[in-house]
């Protein structure tokens, strides 16, 4: 329930209630009160009881929230079907068009001091900037969005831990990324908070910057626990759209707390339907499990299914990441035009700031396939490129792998004082398989 607003503010939100309807301060007062002590709760010397408020506001034909805040009636709950109403704009790929919704109920909600619903805009504006790769502007909104939830419990502020965590990933902070997944996903799970949506948009988010950090191990683990948890989920957009449906009956009805609970319903489920880019990475880690299998066949298939439901939601700079890991399955299948055709397609959407590993992954297959055309030239470069990505980026296990390359193409065009260095270069940069410098794995969920 909000906050209610001082003695004083409250006296002069009754008497100009009292006065608008001719009503007297006996009239207002009887049966369970007095005219004097209506007389000085207008004068703002005494802190009304609720259960005072809620007869005077009864008698006043006005909502005890309204009197209480000098809210308009069920302001709140309307916000909130609102909120609803973008999250679904967001969920069918509409960004940019849900953002303008978010910014409109976010200036609505501190207008009026909602702090609940202005968290709830912000989380929302948060997602739209990832969809539309604004990493900045993200990272800004989710940050805001946990600290206006203040000391709410862990799994209601998980939703901007993750977008925080995930804007980090996507800017090239591996390890820190890393950090903020793990800590969480250990403090839910020591703290027996076993949360499914916590959990599964934790597990989820934290598979990619595993991969790119080479804890390999550590990923397959987490995927295999999201897929654990995915069932769980459903069919969210039927259930939804039925509490969605069912809360404005109960409002045109005044049932506003059971609307209320409906909208909750609604509102989570929306909010898991967002899971569904994340769930494209179980697809993309079986993917990488196939490869290693040599099942290249049936790898391609779980990229491209990856990349299928990304393409869905308009999730550009996933959809790229993904079309990188599709590119090198391409090649080795022997479809090193098609590979290179679909590198060059996603490199102007990656840069530096903005998915650094899979830009870097680019450069060194295209870098590949100029070796196995004999363009030397072409091949450095992209490898030299790919360097500087991966060094910003702290991508340990990729840099030492590349430079092995980079070496080995310098030692064949006899350039080798230029190889040795290389190679140096990529021993400083060896990463144990499996393992990342965070220390201990978080803690297990109980499955």
């Amino acid at each position: 329930m909000a906050e209610r607003d001082g003695p004083e503010i409250i006296g002069r939100r009754v008497q100009q209630l009292r006065t608008e309807r001719g009503l007297t301060q006996k009239q207002l007062a009887e049966p369970a009160y007095t005219p004097a002590y209506i007389s000085t709760l207008e004068a703002g010397r005494v802190r009304a009881s609720e259960p005072a408020l809620r007869h005077i506001a009864e008698r006043l034909g006005v909502a005890y929230d309204e009197l209480a805040t000098g809210r308009p009636a069920h302001l709140a709950t309307d916000l909130r079907l609102r909120l609803t109403d973008a999250q679904r704009t967001l969920a069918t790929g509409e960004a940019e068009v849900a953002a303008e919704q978010y910014a409109g109920l976010l200036a609505e909600a501190e207008a009026h001091g909602l702090v609940a619903e202005q968290a709830a805009a912000l989380l929302g504006l948060g997602e739209c900037a990832l969809e539309t790769g604004d990493l900045a502007t993200a990272r800004e909104r989710f940050e805001e969005s946990e600290r206006r939830m203040g000391d709410a419990p862990l799994p209601q502020r998980v939703p901007a831990v993750r977008g925080s965590a995930v804007s980090h990933y996507l800017a090239g902070e591996l390890r820190y990324a890393c950090y903020l997944f793990e800590s969480t996903l250990d403090e839910l799970n020591r703290t027996g908070l076993h949360d499914p949506d916590a959990l599964l948009l934790l597990y989820t988010g934290v598979i990619a910057p595993y991969m790119d950090m080479g804890a390999h191990a550590r990923a397959a683990q987490a995927a295999e626990f999201a897929l654990a948890l995915a069932p769980q989920v459903g069919n969210p957009a039927l259930v939804a759209r039925m509490h969605r449906s069912v809360a404005r009956t109960m409002i045109a009805e005044g049932r506003i707390a059971e609307a209320d609970v409906s909208l909750a319903k609604a509102a989570e489920l929306y909010r898991q339907l967002q899971i569904r880019t994340e769930l494209a990475n179980c697809h993309w880690m079986r993917g990488y499990l196939y490869v290693q299998n040599g099942e290249l066949e049936r790898a391609e298939d779980e990229l491209r299914e990856a990349q299928a439901m990304l393409s869905a939601k308009r999730a550009a700079l996933y959809t790229s990441q993904v079309a990188v890991e599709l590119a090198d399955v391409l090649h080795r299948r022997g479809k090193s035009e098609e590979a290179a055709a679909l590198l060059h397609e996603v490199l102007g959407d990656l840069s530096s700031e903005r998915g650094a590993v899979h830009s870097a992954g680019a450069h060194r297959l295209l870098g590949i396939i100029a070796e196995d055309a004999r363009d030397t030239e072409a091949a450095e470069e992209h490898y030299v490129r790919a360097m500087s990505l991966l060094e910003r980026a702290g991508a340990a296990g990729d840099l030492a792998d590349l430079c092995r390359l980079l070496g080995d193409l310098l030692r064949r065009t006899g350039r080798v004082e230029a190889a040795l260095d290389a190679y140096r270069t990529g021993l400083g940069h060896r990463t144990a398989p499996g393992t990342t410098t965070l220390g201990p794995a978080p803690a297990q969920p109980p499955l």
